[in-house]
């Protein structure tokens, strides 16, 4: 499974896996093959590009649930960091309700199904108004208008499947009132 990595201020895509009974680890889209032999219950022995390296791995506590921190000691010091399912750093974006930018296109903030559309083209929506609900990792997400708009284009329809960024619904500004 992927896991973002962070050590302290970067931040690293890091997946290991096993593929015809050995074990290779993605970093940054890089594979490397990897030997690992468990020493003792938190100590690890890792050969990779002909290199060994003893590594001690100590979980640390955490406020964020989602945020599993660790202290990796190895041979020149020790390294503080963390790993957290994208899926999750992704849900909580969309979950935050942070206003999309993008000339009025509404995207989808992560992979789901669209369970319902609130809105019709020509449609008139006020800032806040529900536009659709989508459905990801078995929670229902409700898109709101992040500004007071018309309906211009709706690109999707009820039950269809989405990825991450697809866009969803086009909302063109509001046309200021004729002055006389």
């Amino acid at each position: 499974m992927k896991r973002t990595l962070m050590i302290g201020e970067e931040t690293h895509e890091l997946e290991i896996h096993r593929r015809s009974g050995r074990v290779f680890m993605v970093w940054d889209g890089e594979e490397y093959p990897l030997d690992i032999c468990k020493v003792e219950p938190t100590s690890y022995s890792i050969i990779m590009d002909g290199h060994s390296v003893g590594v001690n791995i100590d979980r640390r506590k955490n406020s964020n649930p989602d945020l599993h921190a660790f202290r990796a000691s190895v041979y020149d010091g020790a390294y503080d960091f963390s790993l957290q399912d994208p899926h999750k750093t992704l849900l909580a974006a969309a979950m935050s309700r942070q206003p999309q930018t993008g000339g009025g296109l509404v995207k989808a903030l992560m992979p789901g199904k669209v369970l319902k559309l609130f809105v019709q083209e020509g449609e008139v929506v006020e800032e806040g108004q529900a536009l659709l609900l989508l459905e990801a990792m078995k929670m229902q997400n409700e898109y709101v208008s992040p500004v007071n708009a018309r309906v211009a284009k709706i690109h999707v329809e009820e039950g269809l499947n989405l990825e991450i960024n697809t866009p969803m619904i086009s909302l063109a500004p509001l046309e200021a009132p004729a002055k006389s």
